[in-house]
């Protein structure tokens, strides 16, 4: 309910309900963002850019639905465009530390530390060669935790695309995975 409070104050004029929304969705909305765009300072202008959208388009937004989905297909549809504008196919080599902490796994001893971090470097190389909306789906899908459904009503696309670009996305992953680990 303080999402409905915040979005009642906002459009009554009162800025400070962007402020508290700021402060509850910030750092989901950076993260997935850099997820899709692996640029810190363009995930975070793709971040205020997604707000001032908010903002702008506040008088319109529907107060018996639910505020996170609105404000996170506004922040995954930014994210990708602004990674087709930036060439986003990145290149592979990027020692960014952000990685580490995104896709951090608890290793116990030196030998599986060094096992864990190859593993991450090898799954952030491979997340890097997806086109942009595949890194969206495997992001929406994996690390925001929802459903093909909801991520078909976030995207206002069919169910039927969602899981064709989850499909390739997921071949993708695993014939790079494959020859960069030469399993398979």
């Amino acid at each position: 309910m303080e999402d409905l409070q915040s979005i009642k104050q906002l459009k009554s004029g009162d800025i400070g309900g962007l402020e508290a929304l700021v402060q509850k969705y910030q750092v989901q909305a950076v993260r997935t963002a850099y997820l899709i765009t692996h640029d810190r300072a363009l995930a975070e202008d793709v971040v205020q850019a997604a707000y001032l959208r908010v903002y702008r388009s506040i008088e319109r937004f529907d107060v018996r639905r639910p505020f996170a989905p609105y404000f996170l297909r506004i922040v995954v549809n930014e994210a990708v465009q602004a990674a087709r504008r930036a060439g986003r196919q990145m290149p592979l080599a990027d020692d960014a530390p952000d990685w580490d902490m995104l896709l951090n796994a608890d290793a116990p001893d030196p030998q599986d530390e060094v096992e864990a971090s190859e593993l991450r470097e090898t799954v952030r190389r491979a997340l890097l060669a997806l086109s942009p909306e595949q890194r969206a789906a495997i992001v929406m899908r994996y690390y925001l935790d929802l459903s093909e459904m909801e991520m078909s009503d976030l995207l206002a696309v069919p169910t039927g695309t969602i899981k064709w670009r989850l499909h390739a996305a997921r071949k993708q992953l695993r014939g790079l995975l494959q020859r960069w680990t030469g399993e398979g």
